[in-house]
């Protein structure tokens, strides 16, 4: 009942998303370009604020079936300073749906029109890191990117209380690979 709590009070308006069967689709070759089209529109809400602007998460990896979701991470001088981002966003049409302090200070939008992620970090955050290391990793080594996809797909099978389930469930082949990609790596905190 403890990662319940958790998982409730990092979504700002207290509903964290129902749980479900996870939906997987083949590689779209149109996930690059939906990106960019976010990356504009995030660039244009912040300017200069924006450090760093990446495509991670599945839809990242060309021949990976992934959530049809566009995962983006935005590194931002300070996450915990919402004043000098959040406005901007939402008037971009983002929508804050996760805030969690304790972990990175990470931040999590959702898109105006697409199935959109954008997490936000402070720049520098190891959290980056590991994101942008395990998507170039699973695009150069196609063994790694067949057994992660197969751990998604045994694992979208079953049905999870919350989404954050199917998440949290995938954590150790993450982090097997990553500790393959750079065993110096940091290591996953939270």
């Amino acid at each position: 009942m403890a990662r319940d709590e958790e998982i409730r009070s990092a979504f700002v308006d207290g509903r964290p998303d129902p749980g479900r069967r996870v939906e997987l689709v083949a590689y779209d070759p149109a996930w690059p370009g939906l990106f960019e089209r976010e990356a504009a529109r995030v660039r244009g809400a912040l300017g200069a604020a924006v450090v760093g602007l990446e495509h991670v998460g599945s839809t990242s990896v060309p021949g990976l079936a992934a959530k049809p979701v566009i995962d983006v991470v935005l590194a931002v001088a300070s996450s915990a300073d919402e004043a000098a981002y959040v406005p901007a966003l939402e008037a971009a049409g983002y929508v804050l749906r996760i805030r969690e302090p304790e972990w990175h200070e990470h931040r999590m939008f959702k898109g105006p029109d697409t199935n959109v992620n954008l997490h936000v970090f402070t720049a520098g955050s190891p959290e980056i890191t590991r994101m942008v290391l395990f998507r170039d990793w699973l695009r150069a080594h196609p063994e790694d990117r067949e057994r992660y996809e197969a751990v998604k797909r045994e694992l979208a099978g079953r049905s999870w209380r919350y989404l954050q389930g199917y998440a949290d469930a995938k954590n150790d082949v993450v982090d097997e690979i990553i500790a393959r990609a750079d065993p110096a790596a940091p290591p996953r905190v939270g």
